[in-house]
Order: structure tokens, then C-alpha cells, then sequence
């Protein structure tokens, strides 16, 4: 056994959580493990290792030990590490990973999704994810929506059994109908997907020809969506029981609606403001005056130029912006006004320039032509 440390041996910093140690080790037990890498010793020794090192590590108790007093603060009273004491039964580390040894040893995936097996009982079936494109309109005032989504639902020819009418499943003899079979070599012992039944605990003679024996079939169905008023890109909508149904008659996932605002050839959305360009004369730039501007419900409103606006200038519009997701209140409309410089005069038009340049003294008429000279 090498005399390496333990957090150097699982690759994790002294200061690692629960949950990095676990996943760490996680990663290691199945690059090595012995069916994995059958006749190769070095990884079975790299194995041992690892489980040696997550034994103590795992333990509150071992781990303060370790911290303090090294490998013989725990080697002790330990058994001397990896054997007897060690950690055996991988159901509590791979628990929640879906039989993650299945990959291996050749049996389905976990339950609740597409393909593979599925373990026996009654499980809640998949969620469904769905991209909806929401104008920026509808984002702005809500919509109702009509969407098309393809499912898995409880094949109504055999009622989920996956039979066909007048037969039924029967118990799987490998694994008594618990869909998990257990495998004993040398030192441990790991819980894997029954092959034969992959992980149902059933086994069906006689498929039923519809679904072809999984008790499911895919059926597309249009689903009205409320989109509230105050929904960004990335906003996620939830509609409860409209997801796959569960396998063995397990109650049905949900569906997730996932909002998309598409661009604006008007309005730029920044959090719940809208900023909007308004072009003006020059003229009014100067006199003031008044102009009319969009907004987005449709309607316009009237925005007064004050005398002397100069070009970049911005004017808010308070609570002319978007609502506020499942408050009360709305955001800004911000006007950025642009002014635009007339590229052509007529002959009065220059006339009167010329007279507004003389009164302020500027000189002016050159015509935009200039000669440039260089040594």
C-alpha cells in the first residue's frame, strides 16, 4: 500500500467538503475498480487505496483523527485500513447516481428517463423541457400560448402493463422482482440492475404490441400556456403534471416552459426598462417643441422637447417599462434623443444659418472644403 497521503490520494485539499471527498472517490472507484480492469494489479491496488482513503476520510471521527495525528491516529484501532473494516457496500456512495456500475456490468440505466431500465414499482416519470420564443410585447403585457409537446403516456392497450391483453408480467426469477442483484468479489460486494429484467423486476412473455412491452407510448399534446406579464429570456415556467407519465403507474413528471424574448426592431430591454432612440430637427433640438413616442403596449405617448436638448440627451418615462415578475410596479422607458443634422439647405435655410452664425459670432461658409498640406 503506498505511503501517500489521503487527500493526496483522492486528489482533494485538506479543506474538501463531504461532497468533493465523495465525488472524488466516486471517480476513482470506477476507473479502477477490479471488473473493470480484470488481471491488472496495479489498479487494483490503486483501488484499494482509494477505498482506504475515503473510509477514513468519509468518518467525521477518522477524519479529525487523520488531521491530527496522520495515518497512525487511525490505523490503530482500525484493522489496518482496507479489509474487515472497509467499505463494502457501494449502495450508500452510488445511491443517488443511478447504478452507476451498470455501465459495467451490463445492466439498463436508472429510472425515470428514455431507454434503458427502469426499477421496479412505481416511478415518477421524466420532466420535460420546452424553449417557447416570447415577443417582447407579450413578455411585456402576458399572453396565453398553445404548444405542441411530444410525451411518454401510460399506453392505454395494456394500461402500463407492457403485456398483451390476457397475459400479464411475472416475478423475475434473477432478482426476485427487486430489479437489483448483488455481486460478491473478494473483499466487496456491489448492488447492480438485474440484467434480465433490467431493473423493472418483471418480466414480460407475451409484449404487449403497442408500446412493445414498456407500458409507455409517445403521443403529442397541446398544452395552453399563461405567460405572465414580466417574463425574461431565461425564465423558467412551471406546469405540474404535464411531463411524461411515471412507468408502473407512477405519477406523471412536470414540464418546464423556458422563455426565449426575441429582439425588438424598436425597443432594446435592459432588466425591466425599455430604451428607445427618437430622432428630432435641429430645429427643435434648439426651439424645443413636442414629439410623440412608442411605447410598448402600443400606444404613444407625448414627451416634451425642452429649448437647448442637445443629441444623446436621454428623457425618462417612468413606469412605462416592463412589470415586474409577480410584483407590483413597472420599470422605465428611456427616450435617447438623436439630432439630426440637416445634409442639404435650401437657399432660405442657409440664409437664416449664415444670420444665426453672425449673431454668434461665429465664422462660417467655407462650405465643408478645406486644403490639407504636408511636409
Amino acid at each position: 500500500m503506498s505511503d501517500r497521503g489521503y487527500y493526496e490520494v483522492l486528489g482533494v485539499s485538506k479543506g474538501a467538503s463531504d461532497d468533493e471527498i465523495k465525488s472524488a472517490y466516486r471517480k476513482l472507484a470506477i476507473k479502477y475498480h477490479p471488473d473493470k480492469n480484470k488481471g491488472d494489479k496495479e489498479a487494483e491496488e490503486k483501488f484499494k487505496e482509494a477505498t482506504e482513503a475515503y473510509e477514513v476520510l468519509r468518518d467525521a471521527q477518522k477524519r479529525a483523527a487523520y488531521d491530527q495525528f496522520g495515518k497512525a491516529g487511525v490505523n490503530a484501532g482500525a484493522g489496518g485500513g482496507y479489509g474487515a473494516g472497509a467499505y463494502t457496500d457501494f449502495s450508500d456512495i452510488f445511491g443517488d447516481f443511478g447504478d452507476i456500475f451498470s455501465e459495467f456490468f451490463g445492466g439498463g440505466g436508472g429510472g425515470g428517463s428514455r431507454g434503458g431500465g427502469r426499477r421496479s414499482g412505481p416511478q415518477r416519470g421524466s420532466d420535460l423541457r420546452y424553449n417557447l420564443e416570447v415577443s417582447l410585447e407579450d413578455a411585456a403585457l402576458g399572453k396565453e400560448y398553445k404548444i405542441e409537446i411530444p410525451r411518454l403516456e401510460t399506453c392505454v392497450d395494456c394500461s402500463g402493463s407492457g403485456a398483451s391483453k390476457g397475459s400479464s408480467p411475472t416475478v423475475c426469477p434473477d432478482c426476485s422482482g427487486t430489479g437489483q442483484v448483488r455481486r460478491t468479489q473478494g473483499f466487496f460486494s456491489v448492488t447492480t440492475t438485474c440484467p434480465r429484467c433490467k431493473g423493472k423486476g418483471k418480466v414480460i412473455s407475451n409484449p404487449c404490441k403497442t408500446c412493445k412491452g414498456e407500458g409507455l407510448t409517445e403521443k403529442r399534446r397541446t398544452i395552453h400556456i399563461k405567460i405572465p406579464a414580466g417574463v425574461e429570456s431565461g425564465s423558467r415556467l412551471k406546469v405540474s403534471g404535464e411531463g411524461e407519465s411515471g412507468p408502473n403507474g407512477g405519477p406523471s413528471g412536470d414540464l418546464y416552459v423556458v422563455t426565449h424574448i426575441k429582439k425588438h426592431p424598436t425597443f432594446e430591454r435592459q432588466g425591466n426598462d425599455l430604451i428607445v432612440q427618437k430622432t428630432i430637427s435641429l430645429s427643435m433640438a434648439c426651439l424645443g417643441g413636442e414629439i410623440e413616442v412608442p411605447s410598448i403596449d402600443g400606444k404613444t405617448i407625448n414627451l416634451k422637447i425642452p429649448e437647448g436638448t442637445e443629441s444623446g440627451q436621454i428623457f425618462r418615462l417612468k413606469g412605462h417599462g416592463i412589470p415586474y415578475l409577480g410584483s407590483y410596479g413597472k420599470g422605465d422607458q428611456h427616450v435617447i434623443i438623436k439630432v439630426e443634422i440637416p445634409k442639404k439647405l435650401s437657399k432660405k435655410q442657409k440664409e437664416l444659418m449664415e444670420e444665426f452664425a453672425r449673431e454668434s459670432g461665429e465664422k462660417v461658409g467655407s462650405g465643408g472644403k478645406s486644403k490639407l498640406f504636408f511636409r
